[in-house]
């Protein structure tokens, strides 16, 4: 098996999301299929590897949001076939909600960011259980439920025993940019919920893979270490929010949340999320290109929506 990291250069920035090419003993898989915005740039990383879109067969989505599977419909269409948490399928034979939602979240931006989202074929969309065995190009994958960042979310095992196995984990491991190891947070609405995450990531410690492959971006062989540095970072970021809502508001956050927070308080936390990062990333000698393709894998925005949601639900 050979693999091969196609970077999909969202928005025109490198090393941001990848595409994962998987060559089998019976031909290529996808894991991932980034966004419609993003297909000439995995054309032509296929293209440079000898695969035509025909030759595509299987697709592996970890989940359905836009950065991780736009572009699944399309390769549906020209008959791959697509693989996707039992949760997340039905969004991607009709994506009508699916783009409302986004479209209320990024108004005229959606063609720039994604492109066209396509419906896939009913036939075309296999629906996943966790434990979910999956043969695809002569490899055997493993689909593991790991929510937290969204509740239609699987980690994908690849290989049969724990010291040969690698896991391709979508979002589920947080964000990882290469070359720069510092592990991010995206906490995106409505599905954000902490302790749920908090156990997925010791479900993924407990898989035993020694590599994991993150959407964003590229191998980790620290497990241990990245996955303690995102647990803390997940507690430390829910904590910050909610002691914001309460300095901003006066009252406990389980009060304040109760009714729609006020768009001047929203905009104040998100200048306090904002700083409260780029310090973080200041403290870790992040260079401004650094701390610009983070921002472009993990809007900072998305994170405060969906800690705020949390909160709510929790009761603050």
């Amino acid at each position: 098996m050979n693999l091969h990291i196609l970077d999909t250069h969202f928005q025109g920035m490198p090393q941001v999301t990848a595409v994962y090419l998987l060559i089998g003993p019976d031909g290529p898989v996808l894991v991932e299929s980034g966004p419609g915005s993003t297909l000439p740039a995995i054309l032509d990383g296929l293209s440079a590897r000898g695969f035509r879109p025909a030759d595509i067969k299987h697709v592996l989505l970890t989940h359905i949001h836009l950065d991780h599977a736009g572009a699944a419909g399309w390769w549906a269409q020209q008959g791959a076939q697509l693989y996707v948490h039992h949760v997340g399928a039905p969004h991607l034979i009709d994506p009508g909600k699916l783009l409302a939602s986004a479209t209320r979240i990024y108004g005229d931006r959606m063609a720039t960011l994604w492109g066209d989202i396509l419906p896939a074929p009913a036939e075309r969309v296999t629906a996943l259980y966790d434990g979910d065995i999956v043969e695809a190009g002569g490899l055997t994958f493993t689909a593991l439920d790991t929510p937290g960042h969204a509740y239609h979310h699987h980690t994908y095992l690849l290989g049969d025993g724990p010291g040969g196995r690698i896991a391709f984990t979508g979002d589920a491991a947080g964000v990882c940019l290469p070359h720069i190891e510092v592990v991010d947070l995206p906490a995106p609405p409505p599905e954000f919920h902490l302790e749920t995450w908090l156990a997925t990531l010791e479900r993924l410690e407990a898989a035993g893979a020694p590599t994991f492959y993150p959407t964003h971006f590229g191998p980790i062989s620290d497990i241990h270490g990245h996955l303690a540095e995102l647990r803390a970072l997940m507690i430390d970021a829910v904590a910050f929010v909610a002691q914001r809502v309460e300095d901003l508001t006066g009252g406990p956050a389980g009060g304040a949340l109760q009714q729609p927070i006020a768009p001047p308080v929203r905009s104040q936390l998100l200048d306090d999320y904002v700083a409260w990062n780029r310090e973080r990333a200041a403290a870790l000698r992040l260079s401004p290109t650094a701390i610009e393709s983070y921002e472009l894998a993990n809007p900072l925005f998305m994170s405060v929506d969906g800690i705020l949601r949390y909160l709510r639900k929790r009761g603050g």
